[in-house]
């Protein structure tokens, strides 16, 4: 037999350019593979990233103090118009106005001539009615004597007795008359009727001073002083609703403490109590009328003066605090981080008052939760691994094999 020998043809330039292309191709993908898997297998064998480092606290309940602010402003205790009894030239004042006064302290001096004359004459006058009165006294006691021995009429011891009654009464007249021309003459002294801060004079000397319908100036007590603010309506709703829920517990009849706080930030150091709190609600301000009563025996407070009132003596019982840095904002609202697990885990909570170190929780925190109060910014995401900061301390700081 004869062999036949076949020649293959040669493939064309592009079908060989698309072999090497296909042959590339390959190679980088097992190549991409193998790094992937390379990768893995690091990630797996080291765990990922390492834990952010955290601290903790340990939700627990307690009785928490309530406290709340309002604005306030003082005024005096007492405020008298200082007015004089009778009419006259006033010829002295007797104060510095604003200085602190005493009782039964003279401000004013009014001209005391014309009721130191009708004192006299008042004088006179019992003096004549006195003797008067003797004189009939001595004629009824003549006469008694001759009408028991019917040696005299009825009618003229009748008479002698009648005489003697009204010159009797006649005395009693003139001794009123007299007292009256004292008591007058006592009032051109007008006196300070509280111990307090003297106000501003509203009269000079020379003026002549009408009498009681005219204002000479004001005296207003300061120690002690009060403090008039507004309860807003919906604080005393909002406590009515927490009371009858058990979140709230409120000193017994309203005898709230007061601490007032002063403009430049200073704490007034003696503290008051509520001593007045209205039942009507204003409809203009939508707030209840408070008043509060503090000591002031160093004139601190000064009427009409604005501050700060805080009331105290509430209490929250069995609440739950935590530090104002770990309630965090989100877009569903506030919530907290809580570690479980190892993990950080979101925890949406609802919040009631902000104390000066932290937030009340009404919702969503039980006693033992972990909630992480620092290290927040080094977790990425929820559910991200964490750990106790004095643990990664410790690993840290152990040495190395």
């Amino acid at each position: 037999m004869s062999s036949h020998s076949f020649d293959v043809p040669p493939l064309p330039r592009s079908a060989t350019l698309a072999r090497a292309v296909t042959l590339a191709g390959v190679v980088l993908l097992s190549a991409a593979l193998a790094a992937c898997g390379q990768a893995q297998g690091e990630a797996e064998g080291q765990g990922g990233p390492p834990p952010a480092a955290v601290a903790v606290e340990q939700v627990r309940t307690a009785d928490v103090p309530a406290v709340y602010d309002y604005v306030g402003q003082a005024a005096g205790s007492r405020d008298i118009e200082v007015r004089a009894r009778v009419a006259g030239i006033l010829v002295k004042r007797n104060f510095d106005e604003g200085a602190p006064v005493k009782k039964g302290q003279s401000l004013y001096s009014l001209d005391a001539a014309p009721f130191e004359a009708a004192l006299a004459r008042a004088d006179a006058d019992v003096a004549a009615a006195e003797a008067r009165l003797a004189q009939a006294s001595r004629t009824l006691a003549r006469l008694k004597p001759l009408w028991e021995a019917r040696a005299v009429s009825q009618r003229d011891f009748d008479d002698a007795a009648s005489a003697e009654q009204i010159v009797r009464a006649d005395l009693k007249g003139a001794q009123a008359r007299r007292a009256e021309a004292a008591l007058q003459l006592r009032y051109t002294r007008v006196e300070a009727p509280i111990r307090g801060m003297a106000g501003r004079s509203q009269v000079s000397e020379g003026t002549l001073v009408a009498g009681p319908e005219m204002l000479l100036t004001t005296v207003t007590q300061t120690d002690p002083i009060k403090v008039r603010f507004g309860i807003a309506d919906t604080d005393q709703m909002r406590w009515r609703s927490e009371v009858e829920a058990g979140q709230l517990r409120l000193p017994a009849h309203g005898a709230f403490d007061v601490e007032v706080r002063l403009a430049d930030g200073r704490v007034v150091s003696r503290r008051g109590k509520l001593v007045f709190s209205d039942t009507r609600v204003s409809g203009n301000t939508g707030t209840v009328e408070a008043e509060a009563e503090l000591p002031n025996p160093d004139g601190a407070l000064k009427p009409g003066q604005f501050v700060r009132v805080r009331l105290l003596g509430a209490t929250r019982p069995n609440a739950v605090k935590v530090p104002t840095r770990a309630v965090l904002e989100g877009p569903q609202g506030k919530f907290v981080y809580v570690m479980a697990d190892g993990k950080a885990l979101p925890k949406p909570v609802e919040v009631g008052d902000q104390l000066a170190d932290g937030w009340i929780v009404t919702k969503g925190l039980a006693a033992g939760d972990a909630v992480i109060v620092d290290g927040m910014a080094r977790i990425f995401f929820p559910g991200a691994p964490v750990v106790l900061a004095q643990a990664a301390s410790a690993a840290s700081a152990a040495p190395k094999k």
